[in-house]
C-alpha cells in the first residue's frame, strides 16, 4: 500500500508540474536541440520563426554559441511581426560585436523601423541600433538619436536618452558637441521619465557642462518629485553640483561653520582637547565639532586624497574662503532645491533618502539640518545591507554634528540580528553622541555587549568605552575601574584562550593606557595592579603595553620605582620565552629606567640591563638583535661606569651617545593636542563613503562660484562648444569625419515638428592633424575661365530639387497640438523637403546650364606628410592621392609617394612595405604584377614598391604605391626602410579617393537620384568662404556674372582637389537680383571602388556673392556608412578656408 501511495504522489507531482508549465516557454530549456532550428527560421509562418528564435535565446542563456545562425536571423529583421522583431533584436544585440559585417546588413532595416507608426517598434529599433557597438555606424546612431529625441512618444524619447550613454562609450570625440546638445534638449522635456533618463546620460556624457542645467534648473527642480526613483538619485546630485558651482556654499551651513569660529579659536590660548565641542561647553554632546566639520567640508570640495596630501603644510587655523557664499533665505535657487528635495526624505527608496539628506546636510543651515534625522533613523528598519550603508553616512554626520542624534541614542542600540559590521558602526556612533545624561544607559548596554559570544564585537565595545572616557573626562575613573576589572578577569582565562579572547584583553589594556595618558600621576596604583597581574596576562601585545607603561611612567611616584629591580629580574628570567614585540618593549624600558634611575638600585639595574642586552644579541629575531646592538653602543658608558649619578649631574662629561640616548628615551610622551585629523570623508550616499576610497567615477563637489553664467545669453539655442554657421573647419586629417550635427529646438511632451533627414547640421570641429601640409598653389588666374555660360535656358523637372533650401522650416509650430496628420508628417522624412521644393520652384523656375571645359590640369590634390626629416634622419616623405585607377584591382587606391633627401649624406636601399607582413621585403616570389588583374579574394594589402637604391642629398624621387585599406577610416601601418633603419609610419586614408569618376549626363544623374531617396539620402550644411578674398581683390567695374563664374570655379576645384569625382553639371539661377546666388547647384558623380555602387553628390548654395555662402551638401548612396562618412569629409574640406 505504501509503494502504491508513493507512486501516486510522484505521479501527482509530475502532473502538477506539467499543469504549471502549460502556456509557458519552460519546455525550451529541457532540450533546445530537439527540433531543427534552421528550417524554422526559413519558415513562412511567424509562429515557427518565433519558436526557432526562442530556442536560440534559450541556448544563449545556457551558454551555447549559436552565432552560426546569424545570417538566417538577420534576414528576419524585416519581418512585419512585432514579436519576431523583438526576438531578432535580442539576438542581434548579443552577437553584433562578434559578427560586425553581418550586423551592418541590418542597419537599413533599423533605419526603416525608426519611421514605423508603432512607437514600440521605433523604440526597439533605436535600442538595438545603439546596442551595436561599432564605430563605423556611430554617425547613423547619432542621427537616429537626434530624430528620436523629438519623437512624440515619451517611451521613444526615453530610449533616445538611454542611447546617448551607449553612444558616448564609443569615445567619439568629434561628436561630443552634438551629443551634449541632444542631452540639453532631453533635459528640457516635460516628461519625468525622459528627464530621469536624460539626467543619467548627462552624468555619464558631460557631467561638468553645468550650463546645460542652468537653462532648465527651475523646471528640473519642479519635476524632480515625479521622476523615477533611480533618476531622482542622479538628478539630485546634478542639481547640487550646479548650485554649488553657481552660487557657492550656504552661510551658516555645516560646510562653512568652522569659518565663524576662526577668530574665537585664535584668541584662546589653552584650547580644549581636539575632540571637544565648540558650543554648549557644559554638555560635551554639544552642537558641532568644528575641526571635524572643517575636514568634512574640505574633503567634500577637494577630495580626501588631495586634502590629506597637503594637510601637513597647511595652517591649522586657515579658514575656508567665505567670499563665495550665499544665503538660503535670499537665494531662490537654493531655496527651491531644499524645498523640492524635502519630500524625497520620506521616499521608499533608501538611496533617494540618502541623496536628499546629502543635499540638506551640505546646503541647509545648521538649524534646519535636523529634519534629516528621522528619515535616516527610519531607514534603520530596512535590510542589513541598506542599514549598513545608512549607518556609514550617519557615522559622518554624528562625528561632525553630534547634537543631531543625541536625543535618539537608543536607536543605535545593537540588535541580536545585526551583522558584525552593523554592530561596529553602531558602537562608533554611540561613542560619538554619548553625553553625561545618556552615558549611564549606554554603559548598561555596553556591559551586555562585553558578555556577547562574539568576542570580536566585545573587543570593539571595550574600545568604545575608551572613546567615551576621552570625550567625557568625568566618567574616566568609572571606565578605568571597569576596564581594570575586565582585564583581570580576562587574564584569569588563560587556558584555552582563543585569538578573539586575546583581542578583548589587548583592547582593554589599550583603553586603560589611553585613559592613563590623560593624567599619569593619579593612576600609579593602576599601573602597579597591572604589573602584579603580569604573570597571568598571556597576550604578547598586552604584556608589551604594560611594560611600556612601566618604562614611560617609572618616576611618577614612589611605588613604581621600588618594584623596578624585582620586575626587571622577573622579565630577564622570562626574556627568552617572550614574543618579539614584548622583547623590544623590555629593551626600551631598560633604557628609560637607566636614564632616570637614582639611589642604590642603579647597580642592580645596570647588571640586569647588561644581561638583557647580551641575551638580545643572540635572539632569533632580526629586529631584537639589531635593537640590542644599537642600544649596547648607546648605553655602553652608562652600564660600564660606576659613577652613573655623576654622569647625570655633570653635563660637561656627557658624550654624544648619552645625549642621543637621552633624546630618544629620556623624554615622556605628550598628548598630541593639535594633531591633524586623518579621516576620509566622501559625499553622502556615494559608494566611496562605503569603501573609504575614491571609487571609479567619483567626483568631489565643484569649486564654489566656478560656473560663469551669462544671464543675457539665450541658452535655449546656444551651447558652449558648438560654433555658429560662420565658423569653418580647419586642417582636418583625411580620415577625420567631424560630425557635429547641431540638433536644435525642443518639444513638449506630446508636441512635435516635422522632421527632415536634411536637417540643418553644422560642422564644428576645429582641430585637425598638424602633419597636413598644403602643397597645392593657388589657381592660376591667367589659365582662362574654367566655366563658360551658354545662352540656353534650362527647363528641367528636377530643377527645384537642386535649388532647394534644406532648412527644416516646415514645422507646425511649438503650440500646435499633436494630431494624426502631424504624426504622419513627422514620420514622412521627405514631406518637409517636398513642400519646400515646390514653394521654391514656384518662385524660381528659370535655370541656366553652364558648359564646362577640361579642368584636369587645374586640379591640385593635397599633399600629406608620411615621414618628416626630424624622425626620418633627414628623409622627407610626402604622398598625394591619385585619381588613377589601379590596373591590379579596383579595390586598390593609387598614391604618388615623394622621397626627398634633406640630409648631407646619401641614402640607399629605401623601401616601403607592409608593417605586419611576415615576409621579407626583398622577396619577389609573392609580388603582384601590376599588369595582371587579381580576384577579389586575392587582392594584396600593398603592391610591392620599386626599391630606391640610392638617393643623393637634395635629390627627390617619386614612386607609385597601390594600397588596399582595410577600412576607409582606419590608417594602414607601414614600415619604411632607409640605410638599414626601420621607421614605423601610418598611411592615413582619404575617403574622397575611395571612389572613381562616373561619367554621366544630367538626365542619367536625375534617374539614379530618383532611385535613391529616403534612407539612402543624407544632407548636411556648411559655410563656404574661399571666394570672399578674391572677390574683394577684383576691380569694382567687374561684371556680376564673373562673380558667379568665380564662385563656381572655386567650388568645383575644391571638390575635385579633395575627391576623385566627375563634375556632371553646374546650374545657375536666373533671377532679378544679379548678386543672389540662391539656387546655384553643382552635381558630381562617382563610383565606389569596392562594390561599384554609384555615389551622387549635389551642392546647393544660398546667399549673396559678397558674403559667406550657405552650402547644402546632399549625397545619394546605397552604401549607408560610406555615404555618411563621405558626407562628413566633404563638409569638412568645404568649410576649411583655403590658405
Amino acid at each position: 500500500m505504501f509503494s502504491q501511495f508513493g507512486a501516486t504522489a510522484e505521479s501527482l507531482s509530475k502532473a502538477s508540474t506539467m499543469v504549471f508549465r502549460i502556456g509557458t516557454d519552460a519546455h525550451l530549456y529541457d532540450d533546445p536541440d530537439d527540433v531543427s532550428i534552421s528550417p524554422l527560421l526559413d519558415s513562412k509562418f511567424d509562429s515557427e520563426k518565433c519558436e526557432a528564435l526562442k530556442r536560440l535565446l534559450a541556448l544563449i542563456a545556457q551558454g551555447f554559441d549559436v552565432s552560426s545562425y546569424f545570417p538566417q536571423v538577420v534576414k528576419n529583421v524585416a519581418s512585419q511581426s512585432l514579436e519576431v522583431k523583438k526576438l531578432v533584436y535580442l539576438y542581434l544585440l548579443h552577437y553584433a560585436e562578434k559578427r560586425p559585417n553581418e550586423a551592418l546588413l541590418s542597419i537599413n532595416c533599423f533605419q526603416k523601423d525608426l519611421g514605423d507608426p508603432n512607437p514600440l517598434v521605433r523604440a526597439r529599433a533605436l535600442r538595438t541600433l545603439a546596442g551595436i557597438r561599432l564605430h563605423v555606424i556611430a554617425p547613423i546612431i547619432l542621427m537616429a538619436v537626434g530624430k528620436c529625441a523629438r519623437d512624440p512618444s515619451v517611451y521613444v524619447r526615453k530610449c533616445a536618452a538611454n542611447a546617448l550613454s551607449k553612444l558616448h562609450d564609443l569615445r567619439l570625440e568629434e561628436h561630443t558637441a552634438s551629443i551634449e546638445e541632444i542631452v540639453g534638449i532631453l533635459l528640457n522635456d516635460n516628461s519625468p521619465g525622459v528627464v530621469g533618463a536624460a539626467a543619467a546620460s548627462f552624468a555619464s556624457v558631460c557631467p561638468n557642462n553645468l550650463s546645460l542645467i542652468g537653462r532648465n534648473y527651475r523646471k528640473l527642480c519642479e519635476i524632480l518629485p515625479d521622476v523615477e526613483e533611480w533618476g531622482q538619485i542622479v538628478l539630485v546630485g546634478i542639481l547640487l553640483r550646479y548650485v554649488v558651482a553657481k552660487h557657492g556654499l550656504v552661510e551658516g551651513s555645516i560646510m562653512l561653520y568652522s569659518c565663524s569660529l576662526v577668530k574665537y579659536n585664535s584668541e584662546r590660548e589653552d584650547l580644549k582637547p581636539r575632540l571637544a565641542m565648540t558650543e554648549n561647553p557644559d554638555d560635551v554632546g554639544g552642537e558641532i565639532c568644528s575641526e571635524i566639520a572643517d575636514v568634512v567640508s574640505r574633503s567634500y570640495l577637494e577630495g580626501p586624497e588631495k586634502y590629506l596630501s597637503r594637510l601637513s603644510c597647511m595652517d591649522k587655523n586657515t579658514s575656508m574662503d567665505i567670499s563665495h557664499s550665499t544665503s538660503s533665505k535670499s537665494n531662490d535657487d537654493v531655496k527651491i532645491l531644499l524645498q523640492c528635495t524635502s519630500p524625497l526624505l520620506w521616499s521608499h527608496n533608501s538611496a533617494v533618502v540618502l541623496a536628499a539628506a546629502g543635499v540638506h546636510w551640505i546646503m541647509a543651515p545648521k538649524e534646519d539640518v535636523k529634519k534629516i534625522v528621522k528619515p535616516l533613523l527610519f531607514l534603520l528598519r530596512s535590510s542589513n545591507a541598506s542599514k549598513y550603508v545608512v549607518l556609514c553616512n550617519i557615522q559622518v554626520f554624528a562625528k561632525a554634528m553630534p547634537s543631531l542624534f543625541v536625543p535618539h541614542f537608543e536607536n543605535f542600540f545593537v540588535n541580536s540580528s545585526d551583522s558584525y559590521q552593523v554592530k561596529a558602526l553602531k558602537l562608533e556612533i554611540l561613542s560619538s553622541i554619548a553625553t553625561y545624561s545618556s552615558i549611564s544607559a549606554i554603559f548598561l548596554e555596553f556591559q551586555d555587549y562585553i558578555r556577547d559570544q562574539d568576542r570580536r564585537f566585545a573587543a570593539d565595545t571595550v574600545a568604545a568605552i575608551g572613546l567615551c572616557s576621552q570625550r567625557l573626562p568625568d566618567v574616566a575613573k568609572t571606565c578605568l575601574e571597569g576596564l581594570l576589572a575586565l582585564a583581570l578577569s580576562e587574564s584569569s582565562n588563560k587556558n584555552g584562550a582563543s585569538a578573539d579572547e586575546e583581542a578583548v584583553l589587548v583592547q582593554a589594556i589599550n583603553s586603560i593606557k589611553t585613559i592613563i595618558k590623560q593624567d599619569p600621576p593619579s593612576h600609579e596604583k593602576v599601573i602597579v595592579s597591572l604589573v602584579r597581574s603580569l604573570d597571568s596576562i598571556w597576550a604578547p601585545a598586552a604584556r608589551a603595553m604594560i611594560i611600556w607603561m612601566v618604562g614611560e611612567y617609572n618616576n611618577i611616584g614612589g611605588v613604581i620605582s621600588k618594584i623596578l629591580p624585582t620586575l626587571f629580574s622577573y622579565l630577564a628570567g622570562r626574556f627568552t620565552l617572550e614574543a618579539a614585540e614584548t622583547k623590544l618593549q623590555i629593551l626600551n624600558a631598560c633604557a628609560k629606567v637607566l636614564l632616570r634611575a637614582k639611589g642604590e638600585d642603579i647597580s642592580i639595574l645596570k647588571k640586569i640591563a647588561g644581561y638583557l642586552l647580551e641575551l638580545a644579541k643572540c635572539d632569533i629575531s632580526y629586529d631584537v638583535r639589531d635593537r640590542a646592538r644599537i642600544m649596547s653602543n648607546l648605553l655602553s658608558h652608562l652600564i660600564g661606569s660606576p659613577y652613573l649619578e655623576e654622569v647625570q649631574d655633570k653635563p660637561e662629561i656627557k658624550d654624544l651617545s648619552y645625549v642621543l640616548i637621552e633624546s630618544i628615551f629620556g623624554g615622556q610622551t605628550k598628548l598630541p593636542s593639535s594633531e591633524p585629523l586623518s579621516y576620509r570623508f566622501y559625499l553622502p550616499g556615494s559608494l566611496s563613503q562605503i569603501v573609504l576610497h575614491a571609487a571609479p567615477g567619483y567626483e568631489p563637489l565643484p569649486e564654489p562660484c566656478s560656473l560663469i553664467y551669462d544671464e543675457s545669453c539665450n541658452f535655449s539655442t546656444d551651447v558652449q562648444g558648438i560654433k555658429s554657421p560662420g565658423v569653418g573647419v580647419a586642417h582636418n586629417e583625411p580620415n577625420e569625419n567631424d560630425d557635429s550635427e547641431a540638433v536644435s529646438g525642443s518639444l513638449d511632451e506630446e508636441n512635435t515638428s516635422d522632421y527632415s533627414s536634411q536637417e540643418s547640421m553644422i560642422g564644428s570641429s576645429e582641430s585637425g592633424g598638424s602633419y597636413i601640409s598644403r602643397s597645392a598653389s593657388d589657381v592660376n588666374d591667367n589659365a582662362g575661365p574654367l566655366i563658360h555660360l551658354s545662352d540656353a535656358d534650362l527647363i528641367h523637372g528636377n530643377g527645384a530639387e537642386v535649388s532647394e533650401e534644406n532648412d527644416p522650416s516646415g514645422s507646425n509650430g511649438a503650440d500646435e497640438l499633436m494630431s494624426k496628420g502631424a504624426l504622419e508628417s513627422w514620420l514622412d522624412e521627405n514631406s518637409g523637403l517636398n513642400q519646400n521644393s515646390s514653394d521654391i520652384s514656384h518662385v524660381r523656375k528659370s535655370l541656366a546650364r553652364i558648359s564646362i571645359k577640361d579642368i584636369g590640369g587645374l586640379v591640385k590634390p593635397k599633399s600629406y606628410t608620411l615621414l618628416d626629416p626630424a624622425n626620418g634622419n633627414g628623409l622627407h616623405v610626402d604622398y598625394i592621392f591619385s585619381s588613377e585607377v589601379s590596373s591590379v584591382s579596383p579595390q586598390l587606391v593609387c598614391l604618388h609617394i615623394s622621397f626627398r633627401n634633406c640630409s648631407k649624406e646619401p641614402m640607399s636601399d629605401i623601401l616601403l612595405f607592409e608593417g605586419e607582413s611576415d615576409r621579407s621585403p626583398d622577396s619577389s616570389d609573392q609580388s603582384v604584377s601590376e599588369s595582371s588583374p587579381v580576384s577579389r579574394s586575392e587582392v594584396p594589402t600593398l603592391v610591392p614598391m620599386e626599391e630606391i637604391e640610392n638617393l643623393e642629398p637634395g635629390q627627390t624621387m617619386k614612386r607609385i604605391l597601390q594600397v588596399r585599406f582595410q577600412h576607409h577610416l582606419l590608417p594602414l601601418k607601414l614600415v619604411l626602410v632607409s640605410n638599414g633603419r626601420k621607421h614605423l609610419v601610418k598611411l592615413r586614408p582619404d575617403i574622397g579617393y575611395f571612389v572613381k569618376p562616373l561619367p554621366m549626363d544630367i538626365e542619367e544623374f536625375s534617374n539614379k537620384e530618383s532611385r535613391l531617396p529616403g534612407m539612402f539620402e543624407y544632407t548636411r550644411r556648411c559655410t563656404f568662404t574661399d571666394h570672399i578674398s578674391e572677390l574683394n581683390d577684383k576691380n569694382e567695374s567687374s561684371l556680376v556674372k564673373d562673380n558667379f563664374l568665380l564662385i563656381c570655379e572655386k567650388l568645383a576645384l575644391k571638390m575635385l582637389s579633395n575627391a576623385n569625382l566627375f563634375l556632371v553639371s553646374v546650374e545657375m539661377p536666373v533671377a532679378a537680383n544679379l548678386d543672389d546666388l540662391s539656387g546655384l547647384c553643382l552635381r558630381f558623380s562617382g563610383e565606389i571602388l569596392s562594390n561599384s555602387m554609384p555615389c551622387l553628390i549635389t551642392l546647393t548654395l544660398k546667399g549673396t556673392c559678397s558674403e559667406p555662402l550657405d552650402v547644402s551638401v546632399k549625397i545619394n548612396c546605397e552604401e549607408t556608412v560610406f555615404g555618411l562618412n563621405l558626407l562628413n569629409r566633404i563638409v569638412n574640406f568645404l568649410a576649411e578656408p583655403t590658405p
